[in-house]
C-alpha cells in the first residue's frame, strides 16, 4: 500500500491523471477476478486515451515530466525517506489503508516537493 500512496503522490504532482495507474493484488487461483480487473483498467485506459491527452499535456513536455518523476523518486532523499516511513508504518502494524496513503503522502511531501523542482 505505501507504493501504492507514493506512485499516486508521484502522478499527481505531476499533472498525470491518477486513473492511469491501478495496483490490485490477484493469486493465481483468482483467474476470473484477474482477467475482469484487466479487462476494466484496459477500458478505463483506452477511455481516457494516449497519455497526456485528458491532461492536456503535450506530448514532449509529458516526457520531461515522467523523467523527471523517474529522477525524484530515484533520488536518495525520497527513497530514503519511503523506506523509514514504510519501516516505521510496518513496525507499528498499521495495516489501515487511509492511514498508510495520509502517513506516506505526509512524510514523502517535502523530499518529493524538492526532487521534483
Amino acid at each position: 500500500m505505501g507504493v501504492d500512496a507514493l506512485v499516486h503522490k508521484v502522478l499527481r504532482d505531476i499533472g498525470v491523471d491518477e486513473r492511469r495507474y491501478n495496483l490490485q493484488w490477484a493469486s493465481a487461483a483468482e483467474a476470473p477476478r484477474f482477467v475482469k480487473l484487466i479487462t476494466e483498467f484496459s477500458a478505463q485506459v483506452r477511455e481516457l486515451g494516449p497519455l497526456g491527452h485528458i491532461e492536456g499535456i503535450a506530448p514532449d513536455e509529458m516526457k520531461a515530466r515522467l523523467e523527471k518523476a523517474l529522477e525524484a523518486v530515484s533520488s536518495r532523499k525520497v527513497r530514503t525517506t519511503f523506506g523509514t516511513t514504510t519501516r516505521s508504518l510496518r513496525k507499528d502494524n498499521v495495516l489501515d489503508g487511509k492511514v498508510i496513503t495520509e502517513t506516506v503522502e505526509s512524510k514523502i511531501e517535502k523530499s518529493l516537493a524538492s526532487a521534483l523542482s
